[in-house]
């Protein structure tokens, strides 16, 4: 368990590094949030979900998945609580912007995905 927490920690640590210079060197406008935020939010809620399903998988292996799209939920509620200013407050955001926003959100969706279909068909 301890050794698959650090893989993926390693893992989404790499993928937070490629990702977001990556993304910060391709953008060419300003952005009315920081970037850097929208990447360390989801690398460090990707981290906090799949510690909290590896020890659930653990206790109650048949509710793991539950568990899963409960947190889910509270992750996306809890991007739109402490993002709210640059969503909701600027109703102008700009095409890449809106981009800006959701490339985050897929590229550690489909990590977190996939470390947890993987830990959950392994248990």
């Amino acid at each position: 368990m301890i050794k698959r927490i650090v893989i993926m920690l390693i893992t989404l640590t790499l993928l937070f590094a490629v990702s977001y210079f990556t993304h910060s060197k391709l953008i060419s406008t300003d952005l009315s949030f920081s970037l850097f935020h929208v990447y360390l939010f989801h690398a460090i809620a990707v981290f906090i979900i799949y510690v909290a399903i590896e020890f659930i998988a653990e206790l109650i292996p048949t509710q793991a998945g539950y568990m899963y799209l409960m947190l889910m939920c509270f992750k996306i509620g809890f991007f739109l609580l402490i993002f709210q200013n640059a969503i909701f407050e600027n109703d102008n955001l700009s095409q890449p912007e809106r981009i800006a926003l959701v490339v985050p959100l897929f590229i550690f969706l489909l990590t977190e995905g996939i470390a947890v279909a993987k830990l959950l068909n392994n248990k």
